[in-house]
């Protein structure tokens, strides 16, 4: 049977946005006036149509039910949850790396003087969350074991969990359990709840908000020669079959962010793709989040070896996924981000 998918495009920001909510000539993007659009694509694994949202209604009845179910699920309103405001463009998910071999700030702060400081001046420069992570998940990382994880986070989680909102960046389900026990609000599993087969109990068990990220292999082995059929339409369906596990299993809530995992078994063609289309995966329901952040994607394009000062590339891309409407950025240079965004909004709101 032919699947159909359906990318909202064609979007409008700002104080025209606004304006053409108001005209209902736009539909707003999870009910947030802000931004809206009034196309769709209608995509198959094999062809592409554009059209105005005024026309689903002439399409066959069959894939006319389909795009009508999309939409509903594209322009619902979405419940505030670990202290994200889903009535704003964008969240911030700020990045400390308690490692020493992060692929771009490893080593920098993992002491507890530097880590504590990092995450309070992350969460002063306007980051809602501060994502803590212990192992390095870069490009041909290994595994650590999980006292060592633990040892580099447990200090700084137990310092901060009464000044900023953290969130757990780990895929072993004894260090979530863990981190929820002190307070975590966000559990950021980058293998997608793949690596720990206890991770959907202890998610379940503690009700706890969570991230499912796309990934092919561990991080060891993802960049070797990642390949896929159409990696758009596969990591969708790769979070349609996430999604409907996690029901199975008996995780009813909505409190879920989905992150297709840029740099993650993908090359610079795969995460291109993903950031031009990246609409396509609001028609499964659920806030967006994005790790563009210093990514090697930056380097391949601008051909420079400056993993630590990739601002430039952030900032052109975050802009961009923020005009596609994705509700979370996961960024280190949260004070740099938040200033290109705040003078972006003020020119568009003008």
């Amino acid at each position: 049977m032919k699947s159909y998918y359906t990318r909202a495009c064609n979007f409008y920001f700002g104080s025209q946005s606004r304006i053409l909510v108001k005209k209902k000539k736009t539909i707003p993007l999870h009910g947030v006036k802000e931004i809206s659009f009034d196309q769709i694509e209608i995509i198959t694994r094999n062809s592409k149509k554009k059209i105005p949202v005024s026309n689903i209604k002439y399409l066959p009845e069959k894939i006319k039910k389909k795009i009508n179910f999309d939409i509903i699920k594209i322009k619902s309103k979405k419940k505030n949850f670990s202290n994200f405001n889903f009535k704003k463009f964008p969240n911030i998910l700020g990045v400390l790396n308690l490692t020493p071999d992060s692929f771009s700030d490893g080593g920098k702060f993992n002491t507890k003087t530097k880590g504590l400081n990092h995450a309070i001046n992350l969460f002063k420069d306007g980051a809602d969350l501060i994502d803590i992570g212990g192992e390095s998940t870069r490009p041909g990382a290994n595994t650590i074991n999980e006292k060592k994880e633990w040892n580099r986070i447990y200090e700084i989680i137990k310092l901060l969990r009464n000044k900023v909102p953290i969130s757990l960046d780990t895929r072993k389900s004894n260090i979530m359990v863990k981190g929820i026990q002190l307070g975590v609000k966000l559990i950021n599993d980058v293998s997608g709840l793949s690596f720990d087969p206890m991770t959907i109990n202890v998610l379940k068990k503690y009700k706890t908000p969570f991230i499912i990220q796309h990934s092919i292999g561990t991080p060891k082995n993802m960049q070797k020669n990642p390949k896929y059929k159409n990696e758009i339409l596969d990591i969708y369906d790769f979070f349609q079959k996430k999604i409907n596990l996690i029901r199975s299993e008996g995780i009813k809530h909505n409190n879920i962010i989905l992150d297709p995992g840029i740099g993650f078994g993908k090359n610079l063609k795969h995460n291109m793709s993903i950031i031009r289309n990246i609409s396509i995966f609001h028609s499964l329901g659920f806030p967006l989040l994005i790790g563009n952040s210093r990514k090697r994607f930056i380097k391949e394009i601008s051909e420079k070896n400056d993993s630590k000062s990739r601002i430039g590339g952030t900032m052109s891309s975050s802009i961009y996924l923020m005009m596609q409407g994705v509700q979370i950025l996961r960024v280190h240079d949260v004070n740099e981000l938040i200033q290109g965004i705040k003078v972006f909004k003020e020119i568009m709101n003008n």
